[in-house]
Order: structure tokens, then C-alpha cells, then sequence
């Protein structure tokens, strides 16, 4: 029975990957950034969203393209849950 520590997906450096996080990878010489809009977890979301090989961590980058990463290639820049004060 899997629990819920292994639902989660983790980034290059082993960090939790949430909804909302700043993510960033580099990509040919450059990079592909923006906020992480969906975690595809099964195979099932996979192909309602048109990706493959889940888990992928889907977002839209700076250039407004869709993107879908395998999420040990990502770094955070940034979460989105905090705020600064």
C-alpha cells in the first residue's frame, strides 16, 4: 500500500515539487522556466494530458509554451506557498 510520502515528486535536490512552485531546468543551452501548473502521477492523467511516462511535472514556460518534465530535472526557484513579509 503506498503511502503518502511516496506520492510526492521530488526536485534535483530531493525537495518536495508542489502546485504552485517556481521550477526551472536547463535545457539546449538555455532554460525552460515558470510555475509548475499540475503533477501528472499515473499513467492515466498521463494520457488525459497528453504526456508520457509519468510522473511529469507540466508547467508553461517563460516563452508560454506547455512544457512536461521528468521532475528529477527540475530545480525550485522558489515555492509558491511562502510569501516574504
Amino acid at each position: 500500500m503506498p503511502t503518502q510520502s511516496s506520492d510526492k515528486v521530488l526536485s534535483k535536490q530531493g525537495e518536495p515539487i508542489e502546485v504552485g512552485d517556481h521550477v526551472y531546468t536547463k535545457i539546449r543551452g538555455g532554460r525552460h522556466e515558470g510555475d509548475v501548473e499540475k503533477i501528472v502521477r499515473t499513467e492515466e492523467e498521463a494520457q488525459a494530458e497528453g504526456v508520457k511516462h509519468p510522473p511529469k511535472v507540466l508547467f508553461t514556460d517563460q516563452r508560454g509554451k506547455h512544457v512536461a518534465h521528468n521532475p528529477g530535472t527540475l530545480e525550485i526557484q522558489h515555492k509558491g506557498e511562502e510569501e516574504e513579509e
